[in-house]
């Protein structure tokens, strides 16, 4: 039988947004109920506290479920970073006291604290979406032969990563290579984990040429994220043979990398982007600046302008509140409609408008940043939301964008036979766009055909016999 929310402790989970809306009239209070009800939510969730976690596996074996892994990326990336830039504000450098001669600015006070409240209604909305619907099957409708799962893992490893490479030589069909590559990382990471532990030397030597193929791949795609989420998913399934190792070495890893590859994004993508050097130059002087040699940026100058500005998006969202509906009203559907044309692959419809132009209209609109300029500036999720409906627009579609990804990871286990082909390798390679939270544009078009490819990949696996009805 499944586990029962309890609604009465889901209610409690607003608690904090609605008292720290009632004190907005005190920014600072205001923003740290905001930023701490973030934590509440991670300890009343990640501990059962409103609903019961899935029994059917351990804790630390359904960490790539939505509720713990996603939620702990997209909630706390969204939810926790804010706080540099409130120090920021305050006139703190380093947690320094602010000179005597410091002026505060008081409506860029308020505007942080106002947006800290929407960042945490967005993530309440979030789990209330992942805890309604989280209801994972006792009886899986397909199963696999779990002897021949290192096996498996190995060939999908092998047959996703040529893929990726067959799709990004076919125009129009791009997407469908970011989906196998993605796929094609999360594949050889897992090959490599099941690989490494039982001593399987030519499956290791294989998924290590693969896995650093990918991440070459990845260094000059210009974005981070792949990069991060391959170390991650290595760390996680290395972690029950090799708790110590990992430990020691994935964790300092990851923090280095959080540190440095949004800055080795965006030198890369300003050189390689714009032609005005080749990938592998643009990966070396992006390297070198990650590493504190980009003599051009004033901004990424200091780790603490870095931690302001660059670690969280709040100064962005700021923007955007400030212009709607003041100066550029609601979009209602209008990013609802958008996102639903760029659904239609462009070898059918070459016409099709660019999907990054459709985006960056709103940025200009807003004022965000001017036309021309090589900054790129896309909305996250959560501003999508506000600029199509205010706070109820946040809570609707942060609710739905929950609820669907938790729908999703369930019907993958359904049809993979359980958590670790469904959620851990097609749920998390194909739908990894769940633990960005881009733009609706970038989201509706990725999660579309990630589900239509989902649905052919299990077709395929079970023609060949290689997953069964239960």
């Amino acid at each position: 039988m499944h586990k029962q929310i309890s609604y009465e402790r889901l209610l409690v989970l607003y608690i904090p947004w609605a008292l720290a809306s009632l004190l907005s009239s005190d920014a600072v209070l205001s923003y740290f109920i905001a930023w701490l009800g973030s934590f509440l939510i991670f300890w009343a969730t990640l501990t059962g506290w409103v609903k019961p976690l899935p029994t059917d596996l351990r804790f630390g074996e359904q960490l790539m479920r939505p509720l713990i892994l996603v939620q702990i990326i997209f909630a706390g990336y969204m939810c926790c970073t804010s706080i540099f830039y409130l120090m920021d504000t305050l006139g703190y450098t380093y947690f320094e006291k602010p000179s005597s001669y410091f002026l505060l600015d008081e409506n860029r006070l308020f505007a942080v604290a106002q947006c800290q409240r929407y960042y945490l209604l967005a993530h309440t909305a979030f789990v209330s979406g992942i805890l309604v619907f989280m209801k994972y099957p006792e009886k899986q409708k397909f199963m696999y032969d779990n002897s021949r799962i290192i096996s498996l893992l190995f060939y999908m490893a092998i047959i996703t990563f040529p893929l990726y490479l067959l799709f990004n030589k076919l125009p129009g069909l791009s997407q469908f290579s970011n989906q196998f590559s993605s796929l094609s990382f999360i594949a050889v990471t897992l090959a490599l984990a099941f690989a490494i532990p039982e001593k399987k030397v030519l499956n290791t030597l294989i998924c290590l040429f693969l896995y650093f193929s990918n991440f070459y791949s990845a260094l000059i795609s210009g974005f981070k994220e792949p990069i991060i989420i391959s170390v991650l998913v290595l760390g996680i399934f290395l972690y029950p043979n090799y708790k110590k190792v990992v430990l020691l070495t994935f964790i300092p890893l990851l923090f280095v990398l959080f540190l440095l590859l949004p800055t080795y994004a965006r030198i890369f993508r300003e050189n390689a982007w714009e032609g005005i050097t080749s990938e592998d130059e643009a990966a070396q002087l992006a390297l070198n600046s990650a590493l504190g040699n980009d003599p051009d940026s004033e901004l990424d100058s200091t780790n603490w302008g870095f931690m302001v500005y660059r670690l969280s998006e709040i100064d962005m969202f700021i923007k955007f509140v400030q212009s709607t509906p003041e100066k550029v009203d609601y979009y209602g559907f209008d990013l609802v409609k958008q996102s639903a044309i760029v659904i239609v692959p462009r070898i059918f419809w070459p016409s099709k408008p660019s999907t990054e132009e459709l985006v960056m209209e709103r940025v200009y609109d807003a004022g965000v940043i001017y036309r021309g300029s090589r900054v790129s500036a896309k909305p996250a999720y959560v501003v999508d939301a506000y600029l199509s409906g205010g706070q109820l627009g946040i809570f609707i579609a942060l609710f739905i964008y929950g609820a669907i990804a938790q729908l999703i990871s369930q019907k993958a286990e359904q049809l993979f036979g359980g958590y670790l082909l469904g959620t851990a390798l097609i749920f998390s390679g194909l739908f990894q766009i769940f633990w960005r939270g881009l733009s609706f544009e970038f989201i509706a078009n990725t999660v579309f055909w990630s589900f239509v490819t989902m649905l052919i990949i299990h077709y395929i696996l079970k023609t060949k016999n290689i997953i069964q009805k239960a």
